[in-house]
């Protein structure tokens, strides 16, 4: 896909799956711009700031002018409840579903035709795991938001959202349980996630709008019953034999 000329926006891109979809942006031949609190060559800033959020906005159009792509990657915390303090959990929300709404909005009068935005949730916004209360939270506030946002931005901006699965972002190559649980075979790799952000914003995507594609191997699919298959249930956790789970 040729995205020369392109202004692509990616929150959280520092490390991780973010990094790698701005690597790809850039490899495709875009103008990548990268907000992350962690220090680096891009603009640092904490995104559950509403200054920040304005300041970052205010710069990226001052140098391009226009936008095409917002991909909304950046991480909330992880807190369960019994840890998750208030100002956690709304710290939580502010990164995972207010920042995207407010930099969309921010970016509305300055997208361009065939503009599209990219938010990154995951497949915890359909399960969940004991002590995960802020983080999925706002996974299913974001994907609840991508259709909302497609909607009240209907033929100016197609906005999608893609729930990753167990990711492994050292592309740790997996063998036993932890492959064969996910029924591709293999836990995935951030490129994985990245290939579909690329497909999404392109015009070959052009007519998909609001919706959320799971990318899990085939893990929420999948029928999981005490006994079988060698699944067991212990300590109100359902796990595989010797088998770890990966998060994002």
């Amino acid at each position: 896909m040729d995205f020369k000329g392109k202004i692509a926006i990616i929150t959280g891109g520092a490390q991780g799956i973010g990094r790698c979809i701005a690597e790809e942006f850039q490899k495709a031949g875009a103008t990548v711009c990268v907000i992350d609190k962690q220090q680096g060559d891009h603009y640092v800033g904490d995104l559950a700031d509403k200054q920040v959020l304005e300041d970052f906005a205010e710069d990226v159009i001052k140098k391009h002018g226009n936008v095409d792509f917002l991909i909304n990657n950046a991480l909330p915390q992880m807190k369960g409840i019994d840890e998750c303090s208030y100002e956690d959990f709304q710290y939580a929300m502010s990164v995972g579903v207010t920042a995207p709404f407010y930099l969309t909005k921010l970016f509305a009068p300055y997208f361009n035709k065939g503009a599209a935005i990219v938010n990154i949730s995951s497949s915890r916004d359909r399960m969940s795991m004991p002590q995960t209360e802020s983080y999925t939270a706002a996974k299913g506030g974001i994907a609840a938001l991508t259709h909302a946002l497609a909607v009240s931005l209907a033929g100016k901006v197609r906005v999608n959202s893609i729930s990753p699965g167990w990711i492994d972002t050292a592309y740790t190559v997996y063998e036993g349980p932890d492959a064969i649980q996910q029924p591709v075979g293999r836990v995935g790799n951030p490129l994985d996630i990245a290939n579909m952000v690329l497909y999404l914003s392109s015009e070959k995507a052009g007519f998909i709008t609001g919706e959320n594609i799971c990318i899990d191997g085939g893990m929420t699919h999948q029928m999981i019953y005490h006994g079988d298959n060698g699944w067991t249930l212990t300590s109100k956790v359902t796990t595989r034999r010797l088998s770890t789970y990966g998060l994002r």
